[in-house]
């Protein structure tokens, strides 16, 4: 099998594992499991307390004495074995002790996806600029079908979600050892002392008021991310005895999937609006559709007013693209080369982590406090407030953030 394919059946069983359940485990939790609020936000949180420590760590030991793609394919084994578990129980706390050790392992095997994924296609002389790409965004078609797999069986609120996703994490790890090999670099990286491995050398980056700025509005934005994977399948769920036959509630998954085919046309439009309007103007239009997709969720309902619910799907695309890829390209930019990878870390600590960690928290928080004695969610107000948070944050953003051009911007160096 030409080795292009090999790595794209990689990429698209990478992320069909988290597709399985990402969107759809908080209908489980809350439908079945009777999970509240707080709990939910709780449990989508292990991702964010994962993302702080765990790449790094896992990355130094495939930087520094084992194959990254022996590490990971034990990694996925280990996050296979905790979903499986997670089927057979129903507390909270066994629960959630079992996907934070799922998210400990599964969430380092993103960036080691791509270490091996650009390690491969260096030693086979490819350019990794022109070639990844292609092979990246089968990811993203291997996180949709999953989702459209898990509704058409109608599994979004059953525990078979989560043995779809460690199926494909057992293949995965046995398909990753027959990719080439991906070995250690000795020479360079035994020599780069540990706080570099860590990337804890790019909070040099701090040091410059603007790029601070732009950090602390990452954790900010961060945690809106989680908002609507966590509580979007509860949200349709509870249409059920008003809107009972409507699509978005036959079919929860299929009308989220929206979301993730528009990621991938927005893509395709950031190097536009970046040479229009600039990194400052591309991220305030992220904000600002993050109020609009929060909005019509508030607004909308899977029956009369399903279009709006499609619009906030639609929007999902700009909201995430614009903010992620592009505070990546400014990250690129602001940093020196010799701490490229240590600057990429910390922009994923502050979104995924950190960002992922308050998110989930307080996310779960405002649904439990519009929810009534009953377990009558007021769901208008619960998007209505998130709508508010990110419409404050577009405000400040705008009052304080000075952004330049990408190609003019200044790079901190390490002292």
């Amino acid at each position: 099998m030409p080795i292009k394919i090999r790595l794209t059946v990689m990429n698209f069983l990478q992320f069909f594992i988290w597709g399985s359940w990402l969107i759809s485990l908080g209908g489980y939790m809350g439908n079945q499991l009777g999970f509240s609020g707080l709990q939910i936000g709780s449990v989508y949180s292990t991702m964010g307390i994962a993302s702080i420590f765990m790449p790094g760590l896992l990355g130094i030991v495939a930087d520094r004495w084992v194959n990254a793609e022996r590490v990971f394919a034990v990694a996925h084994f280990v996050a296979a074995a905790a979903l499986i578990a997670a089927t057979r129980v129903t507390d909270f706390q066994t629960f959630y002790s079992l996907m934070l050790l799922n998210s400990l392992f599964y969430m380092p095997t993103l960036a080691l996806s791509n270490s091996v994924c650009y390690n491969v296609l260096s030693r086979k002389q490819f350019d990794v600029v022109k070639a990844f790409p292609p092979i990246r965004v089968w990811g993203t078609i291997g996180f949709i079908v999953a989702m459209w797999t898990v509704d058409l069986f109608e599994w979004t609120k059953s525990a078979n979600q989560l043995y779809v996703a460690a199926g494909a994490g057992l293949f995965l790890g046995c398909y990753a050892f027959t990719v080439p090999a991906s070995p250690p670099y000795l020479d360079e990286t035994r020599k780069k002392a540990l706080v570099s491995s860590l990337g804890l050398d790019a909070f040099v980056l701090l040091k410059k008021k603007n790029t601070a700025l732009f950090f602390v509005f990452s954790l900010l934005l961060g945690a809106a991310l989680q908002i609507t994977n966590a509580f979007g399948g509860p949200f349709l769920d509870d249409f059920k005895t008003m809107y009972p036959n409507s699509f978005g509630v036959q079919h929860p998954n299929l009308l989220l999937s929206i979301s993730q085919i528009s990621e991938t046309f927005f893509i395709l439009l950031i190097p536009f609006f970046l040479t229009r309007f600039g990194i400052r103007n591309v991220i305030f239009f992220s904000i600002i559709a993050w109020v609009l997709r929060f909005g019509f969720f508030g607004l909308g309902n899977p029956d009369d007013k399903l279009y709006l619910l499609v619009l906030s799907m639609i929007i999902y695309g700009m909201a995430f693209d614009f903010f992620n890829i592009s505070g990546s390209l400014y990250v690129e930019k602001v940093a020196d080369p010799k701490i490229r990878s240590s600057a990429q870390g910390l922009f994923m600590i502050m979104t995924n982590g950190f960002g992922a960690i308050i998110g989930g928290y307080g996310s779960g928080w405002v649904v439990d406090h519009f929810t009534d004695a009953d377990g009558i969610r007021d769901w208008p107000n619960i998007w209505f407030t998130f709508a508010g948070y990110a419409l404050v944050l577009a405000v400040l953003f705008l009052l304080i953030f000075r952004g330049q051009r990408l190609e003019k911007t200044a790079v901190v160096r390490p002292s």
